[in-house]
Parts: C-alpha cells; structure tokens; sequence
C-alpha cells in the first residue's frame, strides 16, 4: 500500500482522515509531541496536551475534529474520529518485521521423550519441557522456559524466556506470556495452629482460553480443586497476582499491581485499573470498572464504578469529597464563632468592671 517516501497525503488516506496542510511532507517515523521531529508523526489524543500541539515539532499531528488551529508552515494536521486508533495504524505500518523463530529444537534444550511437539514448534536454548507435555502447531517456547508435565499448549503461543507453565496447567491458542510469568504456582492457602501453618494440598490447575496476553512477572495461582480460569481475549499487565479459583471472564482489563483474592470472580469486560486490590469471594459485574488504588470489599454489580479504599461507587466518593470541604469550611466557620463568643465574653466582662 505505502509509496516510497511516506508523505502526509499518504498518512491521511491510510487512515482515513481529512488532511489540512501541505500532501507531500515526507514522514519517516513516528513519536510523541515532546520528542518529535519534522519527519515524524505524532498525535493529540488528550485535550490536556493541546497546548503542545503548535510548541512540537512533529510534521503531522492527528487532531480530532474540534482542533481549529491551522498548522504552522512545513507541518500538517490530520482529522481523524479517533486521533490514537490513526496513530496505532501508523505504528503498525512504520514498525519492523516481528521477530521470526525458525521450527526446532535447540540443542541445549531438554525435552522429555513423551512430550508431543510438532515439528514447526520453536524451543529456544535451556528450555526444558517435562513428560506427557503436548504443544500445539507453530507454538514458541522461549529460552529458559520451563513446561511441567502434562501441560497442552495450544497453537500459536509464544511463551517468551524464562516463562514458567507448572503441571497439568491448559493453556488455549494464541496465548501470549511475558518473560517472568507464572502459570501454576500453589495458592497460598494454609490451616494456622498451636504449631504453625499447615500447608493446604493444592491440587487443582489453572486454564487460560484463547488470545490471552500476560504480562512480565505476573502470576496465576493454580486453584486449591478445579481451575483458575482466565477466559478468551482478557489482558493482564505486568506484575499482576491471580490467587486460587478466581475467575476471570472475558475481554477483561487488568492493570498492573493488580492484587485478586482467591475465589473471586470477575465477569465479561471488566476493568481492573492499577494497583486495584481485591479480598476473596467477591463478584464482580459483567462491564465493571474498579478505579486506581481501589479497595474492593463488596460485590461490584454490573457496569457499576467504584473509587477509593474501601472501595464505593464513584458518585458517592465524589459526594464524600464535596462534603470534606463542606466539612472543612464549617470547622472553620466554627473556630471563628468560637473566637467571636471569647471576644464578646472579654468585651462583657469589662463591662460589669
């Protein structure tokens, strides 16, 4: 599709948008507004950046529809719906080729003689791949990885280095987990006596369905019996804890330092912002959204919102700050009456002198 050069004309009908400015600037690459160039892309997604529109130097910028100002001379808009969906697409047409993983086996890699891989998998160097493990077609397995026994993984996977699968654990096709992932660790779960902590035997696995990504240093406990369970299509930052049997539905959001308490379940579409921290057994409705540094202690019900710890829906905790001030103004207003009836006291006192 592209031309060789890249111009803003040729930005504009990839995406769709309406060019104001000159067609034929020669782009070269993308950035943000700050660090941009005059060969460069960039795009204004934020209103609170406005201001850096006309200050950088980016030869085309994405603006939404109500951006007014006209581009300075050797720059150009382009008007898009969605200034930060354009911007993707032109990422993904500047980027390099994905890395490619030839089909085979390294030979530092040990694979036990019962596990099942086709020949267009890839097993990078020191990967170590236990008994009964069955891989699917075109799957990656990156270096350092380690795969227990009797796990399936499905087609198409990238598992890169030092990802650790632990046994019996399922995993679907297209499941993507960054380095430091852990999939299958015991959960933490223990009987506290006279004599210490008594491990309770963890027994269950964890499954993770299809086009799930996980990323580094996060990590899914297996359940205490049956599954933990990431359904199709949810997205997991960095450094996130899933404990024993908790559910988590599909399409969901999780941000990173994430902490989900055993046995709790979120629904289809649910939006974990950063360090969100669930206790156990809990509900959470399909579409819901718990805001950064929420608190969660009670069921979340459907599409509903909630903000603070513990956490409440977000209208209330926005009441709760319009009455701290109030707050804040009567304590006020109550030391200056105080000061007022001291004064008439004093002022009363000498008068009967």
């Amino acid at each position: 599709m592209a031309a060789d050069p890249r111009t803003s004309a040729w930005v504009a009908t990839l995406v769709g948008g309406r060019l104001v400015g000159p067609p034929d600037l020669v782009v070269t690459g993308v950035a943000s507004l700050d660090d941009a160039t005059a060969s460069d892309v960039s795009f204004l997604a934020n209103p609170r950046y406005r201001d850096r529109v006309l200050p950088s130097k980016a030869g085309v910028v994405f603006v939404p529809g109500g951006f007014t100002e006209t581009p300075p001379a050797g720059r150009a808009w382009v008007v898009c719906a969605d200034p930060s969906q354009a911007f993707s697409a032109v990422v993904a047409a500047f980027a390099p080729p994905p890395v490619s993983y030839p089909p085979g086996v390294h030979a530092s890699a040990v694979v036990a003689p019962s596990a099942a891989l086709p020949a267009s998998v890839h097993v990078g160097p020191g990967a170590v791949i236990e008994a009964d493990v069955v891989i699917g077609e075109r799957t990656v397995i990156g270096a350092g990885c380690y795969v227990g026994q009797e796990v399936r993984l499905g087609d198409d996977c990238v598992l890169y280095p030092r990802v650790v699968v632990r046994e019996r654990c399922r995993v679907g096709r297209r499941v993507i987990l960054h380095s430091g992932v852990v999939i299958g660790s015991d959960g933490f779960g223990y009987v506290s006596g006279p004599q210490g902590h008594t491990k309770i035997p963890q027994v269950g696995i964890v499954q993770i369905d299809d086009d799930v990504e996980i990323g580094s240093l996060s990590t899914v406990d297996r359940a205490r019996f049956g599954r933990t369970w990431i359904q199709r299509g949810t997205k997991i930052d960095n450094l996130v804890q899933v404990a024993h049997n908790v559910v988590i539905g599909q399409h969901c959001i999780v941000v990173a330092q994430v902490g989900i308490s055993g046995s709790t379940r979120l629904g289809h579409g649910v939006v974990l912002a950063g360090q969100a921290g669930l206790i156990g057994h809990l509900t959470i409705g399909d579409g819901a959204v718990v805001m950064a540094q929420a608190g969660v202690s009670k069921d979340v019900p459907p599409k509903g919102a909630v903000i603070g710890s513990p956490a409440v829906e977000r209208r209330e905790f926005a009441r709760g700050l319009m009455n701290l001030k109030r707050t804040e103004r009567l304590a006020k207003a109550v030391q200056d009456l105080e000061r007022q009836v001291r004064e008439l006291r004093q002022r009363l006192g000498g008068d009967q002198h």
